[in-house]
C-alpha cells in the first residue's frame, strides 16, 4: 500500500515535493502509527529554505510533532494495543547503551537520529515508531492540541530544565516563533515577569501571543530589562534562528545572570563574548527533550494550564502543505498543522 508524504528530497533549497511512498515495515519493538495530526516545525522550513545546520538523511519524509492511533504492533511490544491514541517522541534512533542515554538524556546522544531528518518523519499517512518513543494522550486533549507536545518540551527544557526559573524573575524571550512564544507562556506558569521580544515583521505572531499575557516589544527591550533596578533581566531566552541575537541578549542580562539559547542559527556570531566573562554570566544550551519532560507537559496540556490553541493558525490537508510551510514563513501564523487522512 502507497501513500503520499511530504519528502525533503535534497539539499537545494525548494527540494520538497509530494511523493508516493510504501507503507513501513515495522521490527519487533516498533508499532505502525496512523498519522492524525502532525506540525510544521521551524526545522521543516529551514530543510524547505535549505538554511539548516544539521545532517539529513535525503530523501526523507518531513515531520516530527505528531500524534495518531496504533494500527499495528511489533512481536516484542508489550502494554500497548491497537487503537491506543498516543503522542511520539522524537529521538527515533539511540544508542540505548550509551553513557547519555542510561542517564536518561538520550536526547544528547551522539548517535541520536530523529524523525523527519535522520529517518522519516509524519508528514504521511504511516509511520512506523520505536514503542519506547510513546506517550498515551490523555482523553480530554485533541489531536491538534496533543501532536504540539514536541515543541512545548522544547520550551519546557529550555525554561524549567535548562533555565530554572523562580517565582519574581524578570524574563526576556527573543524570537515570537513557537518555541518562544511557548517558553513565554511556561516563564509564565513558573512565576516570572515576562516580555517576549520580536520585530515588526513579527507583529501577527506577536498579537497571538498577547493571550499569554507577557509583555510584547518590539526592537527595543532597553527600558523593560533595567526597569527593576537598572542591572538588567535574571534571564534571556533566544528563541530566535540566528546566532546575532545572543549579543542583544548579552546587553540585557544582568551580572551574574542566566542566558539560554534554545534557537538555531547557523550564521557565525561575529561578536566579542567579553561581556560574558565581564558580567559572570551563565550561557547554556537547550537541545529537545526526555521521557519526564513529555509527562509533565502532557499533564499541564491534560489540565488547561498550558494551552496551544492560541498559536495554531490553521489545520491543512497534506496535499496543500506548500500552503501551510508558507503561511509560517510569511509570518502570517504562529502555527501550521497538517492533517494527512
Amino acid at each position: 500500500m502507497n501513500s503520499i508524504a511530504v519528502v525533503n528530497f535534497a539539499p537545494k533549497k525548494g527540494s520538497v515535493e509530494i511523493r508516493d511512498i510504501k507503507k513501513p515495515a515495522i521490527g519487533d519493538d516498533e508499532i505502525l502509527l496512523q498519522v492524525a495530526n502532525v506540525g510544521v516545525c521551524g526545522s521543516d522550513l529551514h530543510q524547505w529554505t535549505a538554511d539548516h545546520s544539521w545532517p539529513v538523511n535525503y530523501p526523507v519524509v518531513l515531520g516530527h510533532e505528531f500524534g495518531g492511533h496504533i494500527v499495528e504492533l511489533g512481536k516484542g511490544v508489550k502494554n500497548w494495543k491497537e487503537g491506543d491514541a498516543v503522542v511520539s517522541e522524537t529521538a527515533a534512533v539511540i544508542n540505548a547503551q550509551s553513557p547519555l542515554s542510561r542517564q536518561g538524556l538520550y536526547n544528547l546522544d551522539p548517535e541520536r537520529k530523529g524523525f523527519g531528518y535522520g529517518v522519516n518523519g509524519a508528514m504521511t499517512k504511516f509511520v512506523k515508531v520505536p514503542a519506547r518513543c510513546l506517550h498515551s494522550i490523555p482523553e480530554n486533549l485533541s489531536f491538534e492540541q496533543a501532536c504540539l507536545t514536541e515543541p512545548c518540551s522544547v520550551a519546557y527544557n529550555a525554561v524549567v530544565v535548562n533555565s530554572k526559573i523562580q517565582p519574581g524573575d524578570r524574563v526576556i524571550v527573543l524570537g515570537p516563533g513557537t518555541i518562544g512564544i511557548l517558553c513565554a507562556a511556561i516563564a509564565q506558569l513558573c512565576g516570572a515577569q515576562v516580555a517576549l521580544v520580536g520585530l515588526k515583521k513579527d507583529a501577527e505572531r506577536l498579537s497571538a501571543a498577547k493571550q499569554y499575557s507577557c509583555d510584547i516589544i518590539m526592537d527595543d527591550a532597553t527600558e523593560w530589562a533595567l526597569e527593576r533596578d537598572g542591572l538588567g533581566v535574571d534571564c534571556v531566552i533566544d528563541a530566535a534562528g540566528v546566532s546575532e541575537t545572543l549579543n542583544l541578549a548579552l546587553k540585557w542580562v544582568r551580572p551574574n545572570g542566566h542566558i539560554t539559547k534554545v534557537g538555531w542559527g547557523p550564521r557565525p556570531f561575529n561578536h566579542s563574548l567579553d561581556p560574558l566573562v565581564q558580567k559572570n554570566v551563565t550561557l547554556q544550551g537547550s537541545f529537545s527533550h526526555n521521557w519526564p519532560i513529555w509527562e509533565k507537559v502532557l499533564s499541564l496540556l491534560a489540565s488547561g494550564r498550558l494551552d496551544v490553541r492560541p498559536i495554531i493558525g490553521g489545520i491543512w490537508p497534506l496535499e496543500q502543505w506548500n500552503e501551510a510551510f508558507e503561511a509560517m514563513h510569511s509570518g502570517k501564523v504562529v502555527k501550521s498543522i497538517l492533517k494527512p487522512n
